[in-house]
């Protein structure tokens, strides 16, 4: 299915919360953008009081360990933008200001769920400039390790599949398909959180990650059991996030993809390998407008406390 208007939100949206992985509290505000905007993060709060903006682009990935990074630490950045960028790409929204006055994106539930009922609770604005795809002309692959992650041709939409495969017998082996819509995505993906195991708290905390990380925002895993008391909310919630994350990822695109997408044991590591993979070389895609060819070349310009899993690239 294809949106032929490019949209953004009706009205401005706040949101205030901490990040899962260092802890502190943060505040968003969302804003309407123009048409050709594209969506772009606003970095407030920096040392000096300069503001900077950084595209969500995936020229601007910065790291992919345990969580999506946009922009220079340095200079500033953004991190765990996949959840937020997961959101827009699901509900078809091109054109959005993201102003964040800290280094990254709050966690809420660890889904996108809050990002659904915020934008639900304003709606969005089409406006008059045709949307535009990128089209997949011909297959990408990236592997590392065991896992592996592709882009290639759909005859319509975007198509997502994922498969994951961990030791761990709470999880195991999952693997799940959509053609995505705004619908299938409010309906099937955007509630599945986040999950880590207990064993590996101490370690990741020493490595300054997880510091916000809790049972309100992550689904646990210790003892060959769900720690979390509501349990889970989805019988393959697990590879239901990982699908959630590479929707995210994969928007960094900054068009929405007309293609398909199949990972094995991927994560935010290679879904932005393939990404460059693709972006890399002008014969692998083209710019269209409503499935027409418009351009080749690169498009224009995420009472216990568990450790977020975030899409290892090897299980």
């Amino acid at each position: 299915m294809k949106q032929s208007q490019q949209a953004t939100i009706a009205a401005p949206v706040s949101l205030s919360g901490i990040g899962v992985h260092s802890g502190k509290p943060v505040n968003l505000h969302l804003h309407p953008a123009q048409a050709n905007h594209g969506i772009v993060f606003l970095r407030t709060g920096l040392p000096g009081g300069e503001d900077r903006l950084i595209d969500a682009r995936s020229l601007e990935v910065t790291a992919t360990e345990l969580c999506t990074v946009v922009g220079d630490r340095s200079t500033g950045a953004v991190a765990t933008i996949e959840h937020l960028m997961s959101c827009l790409c699901g509900l078809g929204i091109d054109n959005l200001l993201v102003e964040i006055d800290g280094p990254e994106v709050p966690i809420f539930d660890g889904s996108a769920q809050a990002f659904v009922e915020a934008i639900d609770g304003v709606g969005l604005a089409p406006g008059r400039a045709p949307r535009r795809y990128l089209k997949i002309l011909r297959p990408v692959r990236v592997e590392l390790g065991i896992g592996w992650a592709e882009l290639r041709p759909h005859a319509r939409g975007f198509q997502v599949d994922v498969e994951i495969k961990f030791d761990n017998p709470v999880i195991g082996n999952q693997r799940k398909a959509v053609d995505l819509t705004p619908a299938v995505y409010r309906k099937e993906i955007a509630r599945a959180r986040t999950f880590g195991f207990i064993g590996d708290v101490e370690k990741l905390w020493k490595a300054g990650f997880a510091l916000g990380a809790s049972l309100d925002n992550t689904v646990a895993i210790g003892e060959g059991k769900i720690i979390n008391p509501e349990g889970l909310r989805f019988a393959d919630e697990f590879v239901r996030h990982k699908m959630l994350d590479a929707i995210g990822d994969l928007s960094l695109a900054g068009h929405p993809i007309l293609g398909a997408y199949r990972s094995f044991c991927g994560g935010h590591r290679l879904n932005i390998a393939v990404l460059k993979e693709l972006l890399s070389d002008r014969a692998n895609y083209a710019i269209v407008d409503g499935g027409t060819r418009r351009e080749a070349g690169h498009a224009e310009m995420g009472s216990g406390v568990a450790v977020p899993a975030f899409a290892p690239d090897v299980h």
